[in-house]
C-alpha cells in the first residue's frame, strides 16, 4: 500500500475539483481531472470537457509544455491505454517525460484495468493508486457501474409534502416544491445520460423533460443545454398524444412499447419520436431496459422521473440506487397520493435506506437516500 504525503492529498484534491467542472458535459465519458506538479509548483492542469475532445491529461500537458518533464501527474482516474476518439493518455504522459504518476483509482473496466499504469511502469515511471479513491468514485457513479456491472446508476426523483404525499387524489401536483428545488432538478437532469418517465405522468403533466438554460442557474448553462439527455417514455399501449410537449423539444425522445400498431408507430415517428417495440412479455421488463440502455446508449446515470406506481416498480425490482426526494413544508392530506406504490404488508418486508445527504433549497428539503445492499453500491 502506497503512503501519500499531505502534498499528494492537496494536489489530488485539486484534480478532483477540476474533474467536477465536467459534471454536466462529459457524457458518455467519465469526469476526470489532472494536475501536473514540479518541485512543489503546479505547472499544468486540465479536465475532460466533453467526449471527442482532449482528455484531462492532454489538456494539462498542453498547458505545461516542456515543464511536464520530470513532473508528478495527479489524475482522478487511471490514464487510458487504448485508442478511441483520441490517442491513449498513458502514451502522451510517457512521451512528455513525467517521473511519477498518482491516480485516485484504476480504470473500472475489468478488461483494461491496470493497463495504463503498467504502460507507465514499463517506461520507468513511478506509479501509485488509491489516493482519495472514495472521492474519485463519487465523481462517476454511473460510469463505474456501467463498466463494472453493465447497468446505469439509477436515481429516482420524487417530490412530496411533509406528510409524504406526491399529488392530490385527482393527480394534481404542480407545484409541490418551490423554484430552488425545481432548479436543482434541472441540474440532476443535466448530469444524467437519460431521463425516464411513464406514460401516465406525461398524460397528467404534459412535461417536456428538457434542460432549460434560464433555470439551471449555472455559468455555463448555454453550453450545457446543447446536450439534452435522452428522454424515454414507457408507453405499453402507445397512448402518447401526437401533441405532447415531449415530442416537440430539442434532443431525442424514445418511446418503449409493446404495441405493434404500425399506423400509430409511424405517426409518432413523424411527430419526432423514436419508437422501439419490445418483446418483453405482458409488461415492459425494467431490468432488460436498463441493460439495453448501457449497451446501446452508453447510459451512465439514469434519472427516473415518474409517478408512484412506476417508481415503486423500480424500487421493488431492486433497480434504484438512490432516491432523491424533495420535501415541501406542506400537508396534502390522507386522501392524496403516496410517494411510492409498494405492496408491502409485513414489517419484515421493509426496505432499509441510508440517508446520504440533507440540503435546504429555499423552504424545501432535498433528502438523498441510498438503497442499502450490494446492488446499490457503485
Amino acid at each position: 500500500m502506497s503512503s501519500f504525503s499531505s502534498s499528494d492529498h492537496h494536489f489530488m484534491g485539486r484534480a478532483i475539483v477540476l474533474a467536477r467542472r465536467g459534471l454536466y458535459t462529459t457524457h458518455p465519458n467519465p469526469r476526470v481531472g489532472c494536475v501536473l506538479v514540479k518541485q512543489g509548483e503546479v505547472v499544468g492542469e486540465g479536465y475532460h470537457v466533453r467526449a471527442g475532445e482532449g482528455h484531462a491529461e492532454v489538456n494539462a500537458l498542453r498547458q505545461a509544455g516542456d515543464k511536464a518533464k520530470g513532473a508528478t501527474a495527479y489524475v482522478t482516474l487511471e490514464p487510458c491505454s487504448h485508442y478511441g476518439r483520441t490517442p491513449p493518455c498513458a502514451e502522451a504522459l510517457v512521451e512528455a517525460g513525467i517521473s511519477r504518476m498518482v491516480c485516485a483509482m484504476v480504470d473500472p473496466n475489468p478488461a483494461v484495468a491496470g493497463r495504463g499504469l503498467e504502460r507507465l511502469r514499463q517506461a520507468g515511471i513511478e506509479t501509485a493508486s488509491g489516493l482519495m479513491e472514495a472521492e474519485a468514485r463519487e465523481l462517476n457513479p454511473g460510469f463505474i457501474r456501467r463498466m463494472e456491472k453493465g447497468l446505469p446508476y439509477v436515481r429516482a426523483k420524487l417530490a412530496m409534502s411533509a406528510d409524504g404525499r406526491t399529488a392530490m387524489a385527482s393527480g394534481e401536483s404542480q407545484w409541490i416544491t418551490g423554484s430552488a428545488a425545481r432548479a436543482d432538478v434541472q441540474r440532476l437532469r443535466a448530469r444524467s445520460s437519460a431521463i425516464l418517465t411513464g406514460i401516465d405522468s406525461v398524460l397528467l403533466d404534459d412535461s417536456s423533460l428538457t434542460l432549460r438554460e434560464n433555470e439551471l442557474g449555472l455559468d455555463n448553462a448555454a453550453d450545457i443545454v446543447k446536450r439534452q439527455p435522452l428522454r424515454i417514455v414507457l408507453d405499453t399501449q402507445l397512448r402518447l398524444p401526437l401533441t405532447a410537449k415531449i415530442l416537440h423539444q430539442p434532443g431525442r425522445t424514445l418511446i418503449l412499447t409493446l404495441c405493434q400498431d404500425e399506423t400509430r408507430i409511424n405517426a409518432l415517428k413523424q411527430a419526432g419520436a423514436e419508437v422501439q417495440v419490445r418483446e418483453d412479455g405482458e409488461r415492459l421488463d425494467l431490468a432488460a431496459i436498463l441493460k439495453w440502455l448501457t449497451q446501446e446508449e452508453q447510459c451512465n446515470e439514469l434519472l427516473v422521473e415518474c409517478g408512484a406506481t412506476l417508481a415503486g416498480a423500480f424500487v421493488e425490482a431492486g433497480l434504484v440506487n438512490e432516491l432523491v426526494v424533495y420535501m415541501a413544508p406542506k400537508l396534502l392530506g390522507s386522501s392524496a397520493r403516496p410517494l411510492l406504490q409498494l405492496p408491502l404488508e409485513r414489517m419484515e418486508q421493509q426496505i432499509p435506506l441510508l440517508l446520504d445527504e440533507v440540503r435546504h433549497l429555499g423552504q424545501d428539503l432535498r433528502l438523498n437516500w441510498k438503497l442499502a445492499g450490494e446492488e446499490s453500491e457503485n
